[in-house]
């Protein structure tokens, strides 16, 4: 089982964290850290990162751009400036450029409801469906709960894009429309849709054209499909059964507009550069986007709940928090900072901006460990803005070890206190057939070795050996097991036949991308 994966896509605020901090110490002022090797090499071995790359812009330069590690574990080549990493959600700052650009040549307006610009966009709610403006899109308040629906693209399906699309409408909100922040990434893929529909191209096409040839990001991509053994990526790794590993690259090609991109330290430098420089590109009169649609994506659209750090965290206390359009915002020794994570299969990365210092940090990493760039990251904003600084490491190991010795408690009391005697209520070959949910799709149930086994149609990695837990509730245990195994449920009619089955994922450090709460399978009659 992956005991710890990110989130996927998501937004990881480090205010958010309950680590346990060593003594405070005073912090240098205003230049890099004296100990960034040192220190970037200490993370790396504390949470087994095999790679990572760092880059800091201050001014309008590059003051620091280096790899460190290796792209792949067991072989000795290096990561270095230009080794491309899956960037993950920090793709979702690239579509609302996208957009902005399509804002500034007047061609759409933030606010144009959805349908008029994207044909047959619809959703659960008529009235959303009606309301839904391009600005939603981009700011995790559609409604729906959090990640609902990414099992359509995560792990790898083949669904298209605008097949996802078009299944929105069966999604059942979580909450009304525009009252509570939840992240969620189909409606980034959605609002890339509206950039292939408004100017006739791919979003992978446009965003080739209007951003990376333009910034000369000559090496990034959108589709980890162009991967060549020979070319400079970093291999994707992750904890499978407890163990680091190397693992598969997972195609997103169909939710590229929500996390596709893979680019290096290089390359985002010079995003971080524009962005910083609102839009314009540096050493030209070229503007990629105006100064006020940078403005309106750094501004909140979203409050997001601040959770309150005890006494000895005080220093990454936040105040304030919210989400602008493919932006984080949180503030931080007085500073607003504009940020965001991206996690993908194998990758984790942070893009982190500090407007009124004229300062940008990029950490990508081959592995799926956000406290080693969380880490990095803090150590070094300490070091420009000064103040009290902890040894982050050890603190976000503290609480990684605490959040891990939880989730493996909460597992073992379930299995300690589940009735291990119990039988299911029908013979097996009674589970077996085909069912459908109303938004994935058909799975199908079969009988096999004296045993279930469950397939997800739409998902090749999706393949599980029922094993049973107590009554009529199963474990799903993955073949491939980098998915998160979950508990299935069946509930019966009067006259014993099955209603309905639902699932949940079995650890509480699952990827919510793994959204199993939101499937509500009932049978496919026979034909």
């Amino acid at each position: 089982m992956r005991s710890h994966r990110i989130p996927l896509y998501a937004v990881f605020f480090a205010f958010l964290l309950t680590a346990l901090p060593l003594l405070a110490q005073q912090s240098q002022t205003g230049a890099l850290p004296t100990d960034l090797d040192d220190y970037v090499a200490r993370s790396m071995k504390t949470f087994e990162v095999p790679g990572m790359s760092v880059a800091i812009v201050k001014d309008g330069k590059v003051v620091f751009s280096k790899g460190y590690g290796v792209r792949k574990l067991g072989e000795p080549t290096p990561v270095d400036e230009n080794t491309l990493f899956g960037i993950g959600s920090n793709t979702k700052a690239f579509t609302a450029a996208a957009l902005a650009t399509l804002v500034d040549a007047g061609k759409i307006a933030w606010d144009d409801p959805v349908y008029e610009r994207l044909k047959g966009f619809e959703m659960y709610d008529p009235y959303v469906s009606k309301e839904m403006r391009i600005r939603d899109l981009l700011c995790h308040r559609s409604g729906l709960g959090l990640g609902e629906g990414d099992l359509m693209f995560w792990p790898h399906t083949t669904f298209a894009r605008d097949e996802i699309v078009y299944r929105l409408r069966f999604l059942k909100p979580a909450t009304s429309f525009r009252t509570t922040y939840a992240y969620n990434n189909l409606m980034f893929l959605t609002a890339g849709q509206v950039v292939a529909e408004v100017s006739g191209q791919s979003w992978d096409d446009y965003i080739r054209e209007k951003i990376f040839l333009p910034l000369g990001m000559n090496n990034s991509n959108t589709s980890n499909s162009l991967f060549n053994a020979a070319g400079n990526w970093a291999y994707p790794h992750s904890k499978v059964d407890g163990k680091l590993q190397v693992i598969p690259f997972e195609n997103l090609d169909n939710a590229g507009p929500a996390g596709s991109i893979n680019s290096s330290i290089a390359d985002m430098s010079k995003w971080v550069l524009l962005q910083l420089n609102r839009g314009k590109i540096p050493g030209s009169e070229t503007h990629l986007f105006s100064e006020q649609a940078s403005r309106t994506m750094w501004a909140q659209q979203m409050v997001v709940p601040v959770s309150n750090l005890p006494d000895e965290l005080k220093n990454l206390q936040a105040h304030f928090a919210g989400y602008g359009m493919g932006w984080g915002l949180r503030d931080y020794k007085g500073r607003k900072l504009v940020g965001h994570t991206g996690g993908v299969a194998g990758f984790v990365t942070r893009v982190m901006l500090v407007p009124e210092e004229n300062l940008g940090v990029v950490i990508l990493t081959n592995a799926e460990e956000t406290t080693a760039f969380d880490s990095v990251l803090f150590h070094i904003l300490d070091s420009y803005f000064g103040g009290s600084t902890i040894d982050y490491i050890a603190a976000f190991k503290a609480h990684d070890d605490k959040n891990k010795k939880e989730a493996d408690e909460t597992i073992a009391k379930a299995s300690q206190s589940r009735a291990a005697d119990s039988k299911p209520a029908l013979p097996l070959e009674k589970y077996a057939g085909d069912y459908s949910d109303p938004w994935y799709g058909k799975v199908n149930i079969k009988q096999e070795n004296n045993g279930l086994v469950l397939n997800f149609e739409r998902t090749p990695k999706a393949i599980a050996d029922l094993q049973h837990w107590q009554y009529d509730t199963f474990k799903a245990h993955w073949r491939d097991r980098t998915v998160e195994d979950a508990f299935l449920t069946f509930a019966l009619n009067p006259d014993g036949s099955i209603h309905h089955f639902t699932m949940v994922a079995v650890s509480p450090l699952a990827d919510f991308s793994f959204d199993y709460q939101d499937l509500y399978f009932t049978p496919v009659p026979k034909k």
